[in-house]
């Protein structure tokens, strides 16, 4: 366990945020080859994976239930120099990984079609991406257990293990997707099938690492079979902080099929071009994206302990970070974008579609730091809702004005993207402005002591 209530938020917040973004940068390269190998297959199969790859966006916001509560819980806990609750917390949060794990399995087998269906371009489009997903969602329901775990040892300060386990797992996807889908050495050339097999051979190889981990080195919380009975009030209470950032990447599954929907008259081409784009522009965001990490603990801890201007100190750092990074993005996106695309496809239309795509939405990077870093405040001070409001704000801008336009005469792609930085500008405003009232409502007006988290009653006894 690592104290973040002493010292410098900034150097902490970098020295957090290093080995995560280490850790996203090789995920990023993972992503990117996974794409180069399906890019390889034809737009409907880029089309398909895109497609199937917005149920992940579902699965994240399961996710994120469990992981910004035992964030949140867990590192005010350590905050209060209270391991017997941080301990209960991450031990109710592997049961609930769990259940998470079998809804995933029944809820994807059984309505995957039916949603793929409504919104992907073709026939073919739509075989390719059920293959994918059928053969990734193992993978997918075995990512409970790993958020339960990562943000665990998050919220004690704890990050380079995950890093480590993560580089290694993509490392090996990376070794397995070109022998899986194009059948480089003694491996068939299965496709997308071998694309999805092989991100579920490499979470499981990375989940038993990391709870191998749990049982050799990791003292501050641990496995505890004593504490896997249902504590229903624990699980309240990770679900009012939970939830709300559930439905904040709820918003954002809802946002990409949108997108998705409302594009499939342009054909396999204009989805293909979007998924390649929108796979960039999730690589982009790693490094903001870790600084958001880091923030969320580092603000768990102080408001734990009590110290108000370490919070704010540390919500100010995080925004000038994020926002130097997503500014030097932007100034890059703006100037050759199509470079990024076309090392994943020769097709001048999915090349100008993906292009046009990262240099107009990279004007809303800047933003999009802002609501990331503002989101993992709100984790820390346990309060994610305004999130979720903030969240609400961007796809009731962005989904009525986009399907108003979608049926205009002269209805193009590049509009969608024009409402969807309007949108996302005016969720940074929105977030900045409840961060702000979050503090007012929790930390005083600065001069004034915080109002310290009650200790829990299991605790205090």
């Amino acid at each position: 366990m690592k104290d973040l209530t002493q010292g410098s938020p900034t150097k902490i917040i970098l020295a957090m945020a290093v080995p995560v973004a280490a850790g996203m940068i090789f995920q990023t390269l993972y992503l990117l080859v996974d794409l180069y190998f399906v890019a390889a297959l034809g737009d409907d199969s880029v089309a398909g994976v895109g497609t199937a790859g917005t149920l992940l966006f579902m699965i994240m916001a399961l996710t994120q239930i469990l992981g910004v509560s035992a964030v949140a819980l867990i590192s005010q806990a350590v905050g209060r120099k209270d391991q017997e609750h941080a301990n209960l917390i991450f031990n109710q949060s592997l049961v609930l990984s769990a259940l998470c794990a079998v809804i995933t399995l029944l809820g994807g087998y059984l309505f995957a079609e039916s949603y793929l269906r409504s919104i992907t371009a073709d026939e073919a489009a739509l075989s390719e991406g059920l293959t994918f997903l059928f053969w990734f969602l193992p993978g997918m329901a075995l990512q409970f257990a790993m958020m339960a775990m990562a943000s665990s040892l998050r919220a004690t300060g704890i990050v380079k293990p995950t890093m480590i386990v993560q580089v290694l797992t993509v490392v090996l996807n990376t070794i397995l997707a070109p022998i899986l889908i194009a059948g480089w050495g003694p491996g068939p050339a299965l496709g997308v099938l071998g694309a999805g097999l092989a991100s579920s051979i490499s979470i499981t190889i990375g989940l038993g690492l990391l709870t191998l981990y749990f049982f050799k080195l990791e003292k501050y919380v641990s496995f505890e079979s004593s504490l896997w009975r249902p504590r229903f009030d624990i699980w309240k209470k990770m679900m009012d902080i939970g939830l709300p950032a559930g439905g904040e990447m709820l918003i954002l599954f809802v946002y990409f099929s949108a997108v998705y929907w409302l594009i499939q008259d342009f054909g396999a081409v204009a989805q293909a071009g979007f998924s390649i784009g929108g796979r960039i522009m999730q690589s982009i965001f790693m490094p903001t994206m870790a600084i958001a990490f880091a923030v969320g603990p580092i603000i768990g801890q102080n408001f734990g302990a009590g110290k108000s201007d370490r919070v704010r100190e540390t919500f100010n750092s995080g925004i000038i970070l994020s926002s130097l990074v997503m500014f030097i993005t932007t100034v890059i996106m703006q100037w050759r974008p199509e470079l990024l695309v076309m090392f994943f496809t020769d097709d001048a239309e999915v090349i100008e579609v993906g292009a046009v795509f990262l240099q107009l939405i990279s004007l809303n990077f800047v933003a999009q730091g802002i609501v990331f870093t503002c989101s993992g405040v709100f984790q820390g001070l346990g309060n994610t809702r305004p999130a979720l409001l903030s969240s609400g704000v961007r796809i009731l801008i962005f989904i009525p004005i986009a399907v108003y336009l979608r049926y205009q005469p002269n209805f193009s792609i590049n509009m969608v993207w024009y409402v969807s930085i309007l949108s996302v500008t005016a969720q940074a405003i929105v977030s900045f402005l409840l961060a702000r009232r979050e503090f007012r409502r929790k930390l005083g007006r600065g001069d004034e002591q915080p109002s310290t988290p009650a200790v829990p009653a299991e605790s205090a006894a």
